[in-house]
Parts: structure tokens; C-alpha cells; sequence
């Protein structure tokens, strides 16, 4: 049994085979920060309004708290690995421990590449905003032209990635500083615009139940529709084992981490969801077709409080916009830089090298947004295919949590897990709770992920571009493993540089 007086030094990192080469300063308030700032609230609500109210109209809102109910079971599951675990690449750390090397290497390679997309779509969400803010900020044309929003979107993006990718390079501290900063604006904006919002209702509840005749004459009607419509609440409430994968830069993280996953789920299900709730009642015509487009809630923002006020929202929501992207590629690095000091990547002593100045790995920051850079340009010419591959890439952040979930569940019906001293040692532990809410974390997450890949033209495009979700994820899958089993699986293995002192020694 485990106690206070044995259980392994939080500031450590020899009990997991490693030496502390990050820099340890991230305290309580940035760590929360960082899983919220992955999640974003503005950012995501503001940019796939539009898609869930297209699709399943004011009836929509119901998909958050349905989203939420799975979402906070996966989350519960890893605050319990993060009291255990607090390593960087948190998923593929954790699957490491619970799962075959394959199959842990494998759930870092899928998150990994989706961070890479997820990254890339973050930042184009500036060119939905922005311009509403000033027309000088629609960078080529007037907007109305056929390439004009593309084009001006992958410069500003490509901005936003300079921007995180310089301020990664730099170190922690400024990323952190940055960051909670950043979201300590984001929430005031948030909570501010759901009490102006709350103020201007003018729709009764029951329009909450309006499906404004969406889905009728098909298979499955209304639940066939919201279905689709589900997805843009399901691309927003993901990334928060960001605040875990900061584990080897955070104060006392054994016990921080659990605690910032859990609340960064909860604040952002709050406040998101009355964000979308009291939109939904404030707004003066819900036929109205602007709600169904690119920017539909900054319409309704703008149409109900308009003005200064209006405007100062809406960069309130640039600014959660930066931050969400600053998190996201930071987390990229942990990931890309937690695999490379196992040596489980290609060039692995180079991506796992720590600048020793500013104490954080640099060659991934800048590898990671040449590459989101890169992805940007496809935006240009083909637009559709980009956001095929964006929403694939949500489902491939699903599959890499059950790569963890599934693995849990597994060890759980064995016995193995959580262990001896569960529950006793001070950490974070669901108890009895464990296995129920496992069993739902891996049904909800295998729902999920059936649901986001479904081929429908209506997300993914016609012909092929449909079942882009099975060819697409099946090509990286493909790919990594070619890589891993002709050469990954010889090598894998802590890099000299990287081992604890204690293990250097040991005969």
C-alpha cells in the first residue's frame, strides 16, 4: 500500500525513466489554462455554430450536453492517469503503460498527425472573424470573390503559425504567460457575453425543440439530422489531456493535472453551452439564412448587441482564437517530443533535443509549423478536401483516446488497474466508479468515432470524398506502421541523453 511517506516524488521524473530536462514552472492556473485554451469556448462555438444549426436547427443545442455527458467520462479516466503519470505526449505515454508497444506507438502517431491538422484548422478560424472586425482585414479582394476568402484565411493562418510557432521556440514561461493571460480574457469575454446575451432574449424555450423541419423524408428523420448536426459540438470538447501532456513542466503535477482536465471539461461545458443556449434565444429571426453560414454566431452576436460592443466580442474571440492555437501546437511538441526521446520517430536524438538556454525542444516547434504551413496551402485550390481531412482528423483524436480507454477497460476486468494503494495514496482515483465509467468512456468513444466517420456527402463531399474518413485514416495507419515494424520497433527505446541518472548507472 502506497503512502505519503513512499509514493514517488511528484517533481520527479527517474519513476518513469527519465531525467528532468524541461523546465518545471507551470503552476495551477496555467496548467487549467492549458486545457481550456485546447478546448477553446470561443473559438469553437464561434466557428461550427453554422454547421451544427444547419443541419438540426435550434434543436441542435441538445448534442452539447449529450457530448459532454460521454466527453466527461473520457476525462475522468485520464485525471486518473494523470495523477499516475503526469509524463509529456500524455496519450502516448499512457497507452504506453497500458497497452503493447505497438499499440501505444500507434496512439501517439494518430494524435500526433491530427495535431498537426487540428492546428492548421484552428488558425484559419481567424479569417471568420476578422474581417467582421474591419474590412482592411480581408487581405485579398473584397471577400466575394471565388478564391478571395481562401486566400486571405491561409495568410492569416500562416501568421497565427509564425506567431505560435516563435513564442514555442522561445520557452514555456512565455508560452504559459501567454496563454493564461489569454484565457483569463477569454472567459471574461465568455461569461460577459452570456450575460448581454441572457438580457436580449426574445425567443420562448420551446424553440429549443424546433427542428425547423430538418431530416424529414429521410431514413432516419430528425435523428438522422442531428446525428450530423452532433459534430460540431463533437469537434470543440476534445484536447483536454493537454493540461497532462505539460506534466514534466508542471508544479506538483500529480495532483494538478487531474484537477485541470476535469475543470477545463466542466467551464468550457458551462459556459459554451449557455453561449450557444442564450444565442439561440436572443436571436430575432431564426429562419434567418446568415445563421446557417460561415460565421453564423458572429452574426447573431453582431445583429443583437452590435456597436463597440459587439466589435470587442469579436476580438475577444481573435484572442481565444491565438491561444487555442499556441496550445494546440504546444501540445504537438510534448507529443512529437515524448515519442522522439523514445526514439520512436525518425531523426529521434534531433526532435528530442532540448535548446539548454531556454529549456524546450525546438526543432519539432518549427517542424510542426512549416508542416501546419504546408497543409494551410491545399486550403487554397481545394477547400472541400481540406475540410474532409480536418474533420478525419477529429476522428483519429477519438480512435488515439481509445487506444487508452480500451486498454484501461482491459486492465480493469484483469484486476491490474488502478492497483494497490489506489484511493489511499492522495492521488486522484474513480474508485468503484472506475469500471462503469470506463465501460461508457469506451461505448461513448467507439459511438463517436462510427458517427464522425460515417460517410455522408452532406460533411465529407461527393464520390470518393465521402469515404475519405476510412482511406485517409487507413493511409496514415498504413504509413506509420510500415515505418514502425520495418524499422520503429528495433529501435524504440529511451534515448542515453534522456535516461534517468539512476538508470545510466545501473549495470
Amino acid at each position: 500500500m502506497s503512502t505519503t511517506e513512499n509514493r514517488p516524488s511528484d517533481d520527479g521524473m527517474a519513476d518513469f525513466g527519465y531525467s528532468q530536462s524541461l523546465d518545471r514552472s507551470i503552476g495551477k492556473f496555467a496548467s487549467f489554462a492549458a486545457g481550456i485554451s485546447y478546448i477553446s469556448i470561443l473559438t469553437g462555438t464561434f466557428q461550427l455554430f453554422y454547421f451544427g444549426y444547419a443541419f438540426g436547427g435550434p434543436a441542435y443545442w441538445w448534442s452539447w450536453p449529450l457530448v459532454f455527458a460521454g466527453q466527461i467520462m473520457v476525462a475522468l479516466c485520464f485525471a486518473e492517469l494523470a495523477g499516475r503519470y503526469p509524463v509529456a505526449g500524455s496519450v502516448y505515454n499512457w497507452s504506453k503503460r497500458l497497452a503493447s508497444p505497438m499499440t501505444a506507438w500507434l496512439a501517439g502517431w494518430m494524435m500526433f498527425t491530427a495535431s498537426v491538422v487540428t492546428l492548421t484548422a484552428v488558425v484559419l478560424a481567424y479569417q471568420g472573424t476578422l474581417p467582421l472586425i474591419w474590412d482592411g482585414f480581408q487581405l485579398v479582394g473584397d471577400g466575394t470573390g471565388e478564391t478571395d476568402f481562401a486566400v486571405s484565411a491561409v495568410i492569416w493562418g500562416a501568421i497565427l503559425v509564425a506567431f505560435t510557432t516563435t513564442i514555442n521556440a522561445l520557452g514555456v514561461k512565455l508560452m504559459a504567460r501567454i496563454n493564461s493571460a489569454g484565457v483569463f480574457i477569454e472567459l471574461i469575454a465568455a461569461v460577459l457575453l452570456v450575460v448581454l446575451l441572457a438580457v436580449n432574449i426574445v425567443n420562448p424555450p420551446t424553440v429549443l425543440f424546433d427542428t425547423q423541419g430538418l431530416g424529414e423524408g429521410t431514413d432516419l428523420g430528425y435523428f438522422g439530422a442531428f446525428l450530423v448536426a452532433a459534430l460540431a459540438s463533437a469537434y470543440v470538447m476534445y484536447g483536454f489531456d493537454t493540461a497532462s501532456s505539460l506534466g514534466e513542466e508542471t508544479v506538483d503535477p500529480r495532483r494538478t493535472a487531474p484537477t485541470a482536465i476535469l475543470r477545463a471539461v466542466i467551464a468550457s461545458f458551462v459556459i459554451g453551452g449557455l453561449i450557444l443556449l442564450f444565442a439561440i434565444l436572443a436571436a430575432p429571426d431564426l429562419s434567418a439564412p446568415e445563421i446557417s453560414e460561415v460565421g453564423g454566431l458572429q452574426f447573431i452576436v453582431l445583429t443583437v448587441l452590435g456597436g463597440p460592443l459587439g466589435i470587442a466580442l469579436l476580438i475577444s474571440i481573435v484572442i481565444a482564437v491565438t491561444v487555442c492555437a499556441l496550445a494546440v501546437h504546444t501540445a504537438a511538441i510534448r507529443l512529437m517530443f515524448a515519442m522522439a526521446r523514445d526514439n520512436a520517430l525518425p531523426a529521434g536524438a534531433r526532435l528530442a533535443k532540448i535548446d539548454p538556454k531556454r529549456k524546450t525542444p525546438v526543432v519539432p516547434a518549427v517542424l510542426i509549423g512549416v508542416a501546419a504551413v504546408l497543409i494551410l496551402v491545399v486550403n487554397i485550390g481545394s477547400p472541400q478536401i481540406f475540410t474532409a481531412v480536418t474533420s478525419v482528423a477529429i476522428i483519429m483524436i477519438y480512435i488515439a483516446y481509445l487506444l487508452v480507454t480500451v486498454p484501461m477497460l482491459r486492465k480493469r476486468l484483469k484486476g491490474e488497474w488502478p492497483g494497490p494503494g489506489a484511493g489511499t495514496d492522495g492521488y486522484f482515483s474513480l474508485g468503484r466508479w472506475g469500471l462503469p465509467v470506463n465501460i461508457i468512456a469506451v461505448v461513448w468513444g467507439t459511438g463517436m468515432a462510427i458517427n464522425l466517420a460515417w460517410p455522408r456527402e452532406d460533411v465529407y463531399g461527393a464520390g470518393v470524398l465521402s469515404f475519405i474518413a476510412p482511406i485517409f485514416i487507413g493511409a496514415v495507419i498504413l504509413i506509420g506502421l510500415a515505418w514502425y515494424l520495418a524499422r520503429g520497433r528495433h529501435q524504440t527505446g529511451t534515448l542515453p541523453e534522456h535516461m534517468a541518472k539512476n538508470l545510466e548507472q545501473a549495470p
